[in-house]
């Protein structure tokens, strides 16, 4: 199962990498997030964790598997019979914007089934992100 959500944004990539990356705000932003701790102190890299806690969710511990300074990140949640995927991806617009792409993969044997029941909602929760993030992003 796959869930995407992109957005242009009128404020530069460092602006916009700025917010993304400094999880411990998000539910300032995201209603999509009520609670966000980091695992360790310091900059977001390959390695890195936080703890999300979502509305109607368990909470999940996200492991941050890919990142590219101001152009994006990939994390890795596991739980019983799924792998969830998150990727965060900017790509820099001529005119000084900011493009952003989201997407949530879940792969694994109860992927389909969570897919079913939750699909609704995941898809909501990667458009509010998005809607948020570009949001908090214009605010300067």
């Amino acid at each position: 199962m796959r869930f995407e959500a992109d957005t242009e944004i009128d404020a530069d990539v460092e602006q916009v990498w700025a917010v993304l990356v400094d999880v411990p705000r998000w539910p300032e932003w995201t209603a999509s997030v009520s609670r966000a701790e980091r695992g360790e102190p310091g900059p977001l890299a390959v390695g890195a964790t936080a703890r999300l806690t979502q509305p109607k969710l368990r909470p999940a511990v996200w492991r941050v598997t890919e990142l590219t300074e101001r152009q994006g990140f990939v994390w890795v949640s596991d739980t019983a019979g799924v792998r969830t995927t998150a990727e965060h991806r900017l790509v820099p617009l001529p005119d000084g914007r900011t493009r952003v792409e989201l997407a949530v993969d879940q792969s694994g044997p109860l992927a389909g089934l969570i897919g079913r029941l939750c699909g609704g909602m995941l898809r909501r929760y990667v458009r509010m992100e998005a809607d948020g993030l570009r949001r908090r992003s214009e605010q300067g």
